[in-house]
C-alpha cells in the first residue's frame, strides 16, 4: 500500500541559483549535499513540513523542457499554504513574478501559479 510521496526529483539549469530559490526563498531546509565527481553533478536533499523531500539535481547538458505546461508528464509541484495572499505578497516581494489568485471550482479553495529558476510551474494552494 501506498502511503506518501518521499520526494520529487527536479533537474536544474544553474544549480546555485535553485539552491537559492528553494532553500533562501522557499525556506526548505538542506538535508544533504552531494556532489558525484563521475558525473559532474550536484544533488541537494531538501525537506519538506510534512516530511516530504525535494532533490535537487544538476546535469551537464541536459535538455530544457519541450513545454510547458501541457507536455505529458509531471504537470506542476503544489505546496500547501496557510494563505496563498500572504505567501503570494512574500513572493513578490522577493522579485518573484506570481499570476493572480484563482478559487478551485470544486474545492473553493484558493490557489495561483509561479515559476522556479527553470520556469518549472509551482502551485500555491490554500490549506483551509
Amino acid at each position: 500500500m501506498l502511503k506518501a510521496i518521499h520526494h520529487a526529483a527536479i533537474i536544474c539549469s544553474d544549480y546555485e541559483t535553485s539552491k537559492h530559490f528553494y532553500s533562501q526563498i522557499l525556506g526548505l531546509k538542506i538535508i544533504a549535499k552531494n556532489y558525484r565527481v563521475e558525473r559532474r553533478s550536484y544533488k541537494l536533499d531538501l525537506a519538506l513540513p510534512d516530511g516530504g523531500q525535494i532533490e535537487l539535481f544538476s546535469f551537464e547538458g541536459a535538455p530544457a523542457r519541450p513545454s510547458r505546461p501541457e507536455a505529458q508528464g509531471l504537470r506542476h509541484l503544489a505546496f500547501v499554504v496557510d494563505s496563498v495572499a500572504e505567501y503570494k505578497a512574500y513572493l513578490i516581494g522577493q522579485g518573484i513574478e506570481v499570476e493572480d489568485i484563482r478559487i478551485d471550482e470544486y474545492t473553493g479553495k484558493a490557489f495561483t501559479f509561479f515559476q522556479d529558476p527553470d520556469g518549472l510551474p509551482l502551485e500555491l494552494y490554500q490549506a483551509k
